[in-house]
Formats: C-alpha cells, structure tokens, sequence
C-alpha cells in the first residue's frame, strides 16, 4: 500500500498544491521591487490613457468626471489589463511547458532531476534575496508596441522576456515543479496559475487603484521583505528536493489530507 501510494506521488503530486505555489510565485514576483513601482506606468501603456484619463479610470482624480465616462475608462483599463495579462501568459506557458518537458528528456532518472531541480531553485533563491551581484539586473526591450489595447498583448509578450530578471526566480521554480512531475498538461496549468498570481494583482490594481492605494504604498515600503521571504521559500524547497524530502512531505499530504484523485498533479 505505502509502496503504491510513493509510486503516485512520485508521478504526481496534489494538484492544488501546485497551483497554489505556482500563483503565489506569480504574486511574489509582482510585488517585488523591480516590478510593482512600474504598475501604474504599465496601466498608462497598456490602456493607452495618460494624464487626467488615467487618474479618472482609476479612481484618483480630483476633477469632476461624469459617470458615463468613468465607466468608459474603467472598461478600458479593464481591456487592456486583461489583454496585457493574455500576452505574458502565452509566453510564460510556453518557455515552463518547453523547459520543463526538455528537462524531464534529459534528465529521465527522478533522483537525478530532483537533485538538479533542487540546485537549481536554491540558486534561483539566492539570487531573489540578492546575493549574486550582476544577476539582478533589468534587460528591458527598447522596441515597444504602440501604446494602447491593441499593444497591450504584444507588450504583455515583451514583458514575459524582458522582465526574466525579476520574474526569472519564481518562474523557474514553478518551471523546475512542473519539470519535476511532468507532463504538458500540467505544466501548462502551473504556468497558467503562476500567470494568474502575477496578473490578478495588476488587473486589481488597475481596477481599484484608489481603494488600494494604502495597501499598494505600504507593500512598496515593505516590498524587499516580500522578496526576501520568496527567496527563502525557494531556498527552503530545493533543499527538500535535494535532500529526497519533497517526496515525503507529497506523501504525507497525499495520505493525510486525501486530496483524492482529483486533486493530483
């Protein structure tokens, strides 16, 4: 019985699990310094409003706005957020779906990849809490798409490429979680649940800026706190994927919790 159940776990894993982790990668990697102060820039680009328009749509003008109008901009910051969102989320399934199934071809011993994953996802915790010097650097794309809806998912696809440097931990993590279970299908969930934690946050922030503009000012004074919690999360999994007690701790969930065959990855 216990033979069967490490068997399952090792093709696997709770599903829900994963796509917890995924999307709080994602939201870690919005907060973080490098990206959550360019938010509003971002909402300026991608909806194309700029000025006394983008103070309207998201609730901190002081002016007189009609509400047909607030409406109106509102629906566009909506659009645009959602298709900014669309853009990077094409682009991160397909770099997590192609890393991790080369990954699972190269590396078909288990003990092997999980040994390599864990390396790989301490490093990448290192770097997040920022003590590689040269690795936390920004390689932006200078050619941007027109301002506006119809730019938004093409510069939502530069952003997936360009921003590697301060998505790059988070994403290879889930990428080295999806490589470490393998499949298409599941890479391409957590992918898109690494997307969802990223680009819910930007979609409310566009949405209800005013309301959460506390909230945003005091993440933005404590956001090297969040990254340095994520880097030691990342530091605190790849050492239980090198130490072989990854599997346990999917195990013990597995037999505790009774996720059932649903909820497996």
């Amino acid at each position: 019985m216990e033979s069967n159940v490490f068997s399952t776990t090792a093709s696997g894993g709770p599903l829900l699990l994963a796509i917890g982790a995924a999307m709080i990668a994602g939201l870690v990697s919005i907060l973080s310094p490098c990206v959550l102060p360019l938010v509003p820039g971002y909402l300026s680009y991608v909806t194309g409003l700029a000025g006394a328009d983008l103070e309207a749509a998201i609730g901190t003008s002081a002016g007189t706005v009609t509400k047909t109008r607030t409406v109106a901009l509102k629906s566009r910051v909506l659009a645009g957020s959602l298709l900014f969102v669309l853009g990077f989320s094409v682009v991160f399934s397909l770099m997590v779906t192609l890393v991790a199934n080369v990954a699972t071809t190269l590396l078909t011993n288990r003990d092997t990849l999980n040994l390599v994953v864990g390396l790989l996802i301490i490093v990448l915790g290192v770097v997040y809490l920022g003590w590689i010097p040269g690795l936390q650097r920004e390689a932006r794309i200078s050619k941007l798409p027109s301002a506006g809806l119809l730019g938004a998912p093409v510069f939502g696809a530069a952003f997936a490429v360009s921003w590697l440097p301060c998505t790059g931990p988070t994403l290879g993590a889930v990428t080295s979680l999806a490589a470490t279970t393998g499949g298409t299908d599941r890479a391409v969930i957590l992918a898109l649940a690494f997307s969802l934690g990223l680009g819910i946050p930007f979609v409310l922030f566009g949405l209800f800026f005013r309301k959460l503009l506390g909230v945003f000012k005091a993440i933005r004074r404590n956001s090297r706190w969040v990254t340095r919690v994520g880097g030691v999360l990342l530091i605190v999994v790849g050492v239980t994927l090198v130490s072989g007690q990854w599997l346990h701790f999917l195990t013990w969930l597995q037999t505790t919790l009774n996720f059932g065959e649903v909820t497996l990855l």
